[in-house]
């Protein structure tokens, strides 16, 4: 029995070191730091240095181990930061963006947790700002995620690949009561891409307001060979007044949170229109632009349009120099301001400085990916 030991040894060692190797972690994140020079035609003006233009400031660790059979487990952890400041993002949560485990099949991915949303992940296919700061539709806003969240990915059959999200309610009437539903469909073909994103946020049983929270988002994107030219449309009632500004909150909340049912604003829908194209001039510098519309169809004059111009300019795969200049013109009654990959902390809050008002901005800025 002696003799076997130093053979058993080996084996457990091998053993050990097989599925060693069949497992990883990886450290990642960003930081994401600009200068912003805001201007409203109030007068007012405020010069600042701001956290996310482009991707913002994080870090997290994500995993995956093989475990035969083309099955594998996947989790993912990521918390936001304010980079000009050291703060978290949320400091009422350890890990604020993803919180998820799940299992890669040859049938698609299953993931539990606190996910990135089918909107979230399609921000490349909307402009040439990957839907950031400069963008009109994300200036509207777009559902982030959330908590308690069960989802599918598939794979891409003949082009196609499909999501579903649910996420508990967790309330004690039903577990679909507060519900927050989520599909979308994207298919590639060759230089044509195209496809649909939509959640449902539900309203409570007996609701005050019995109104659903809604964003439905078509896109469209086609590579030309030098860069892209985007098209969206989307229809949503995500908007709504908060401290006077006519539309700096939202029906359900863009990060986590539930559908109240008590804000009579959920039943105004608007329509957000917008184009956009980008151009590689050399492999490391790339310019695009913009145009949208926001049309209020309740008619109470929430109307807005603006546009962009950005040139990103890459000093390695790691870092890249971004300039943007965005002009966002609110209606008589709108109260829109930009945002970025994370919220313009420095923003007018002021509702005289905001509603009705046109808003210029210039970004200078450095993202260093790791």
């Amino acid at each position: 029995m002696k003799a076997r030991q130093p053979a058993i040894g080996a084996a457990i060692a091998l053993a050990f070191g097989c599925a060693h190797a069949q497992s990883s972690v990886t450290l990642y994140g960003t930081v994401d730091q600009y200068i912003n020079d805001l201007r409203s035609s109030s007068g007012a003006h405020v010069t600042s240095l701001e956290d996310g233009s482009t991707l913002r400031s994080r870090f997290g660790f994500r995993g995956e181990e093989d475990l035969g059979g083309g099955l594998k487990a996947k989790f993912n952890l990521e918390t936001g930061l304010f980079a000009d400041t050291g703060t978290l993002a949320d400091a009422s949560r350890g890990i604020d963006r993803q919180s998820w485990v799940g299992f890669a099949t040859p049938v698609g991915e299953f993931r539990a947790g606190r996910q990135n949303t089918a909107l979230f992940y399609r921000g490349d296919y909307i402009d040439y700002t990957s839907r950031t700061l400069g963008s009109v539709v994300n200036a509207f806003g777009a559902p982030a995620r959330y908590d308690n969240d069960l989802s599918y990915i598939s794979p891409r059959w003949a082009g196609v690949l499909f999501e579903a999200h649910y996420a508990l309610g967790e309330t004690k009437v039903s577990a679909g009561n507060q519900a927050i539903y989520q599909a979308a469909v994207d298919y590639l073909h060759g230089p044509f891409r195209v496809g649909y994103a939509g959640l449902v946020g539900r309203a409570p049983a007996g609701a005050t307001v019995n109104q659903d929270a809604e964003y439905h988002n078509l896109y469209a994107n086609y590579d030309y060979g030098r860069g892209k030219i985007y098209a969206a449309y989307i229809r949503s009632n995500n908007s709504a007044a908060a401290g006077g500004i006519n539309n700096a909150g939202t029906i359900l909340s863009n990060v986590g949170g539930l559908v109240a049912g008590t804000n009579p604003e959920a039943t105004r829908f608007y329509r957000i229109a917008q184009v956009s194209a980008d151009y590689n001039v050399n492999s490391a510098l790339r310019v695009g632009a913009l145009y949208g519309r926001i049309t209020d169809t309740s008619g109470s004059g929430r109307d807005a349009s603006g546009y962009s111009f950005g040139a990103y300019y890459s000093l390695s795969k790691r870092t890249t120099l971004v300039a943007t200049y965005h002009v966002l013109d609110n209606g008589t009654n709108a109260g829109f301001r930009p945002s970025g990959s994370g919220p313009v902390r420095a923003n007018f809050t002021d509702p005289n400085d905001v509603n009705g008002r046109t808003l210029r901005g210039v970004v200078l800025g450095v993202v260093h990916r790791f």
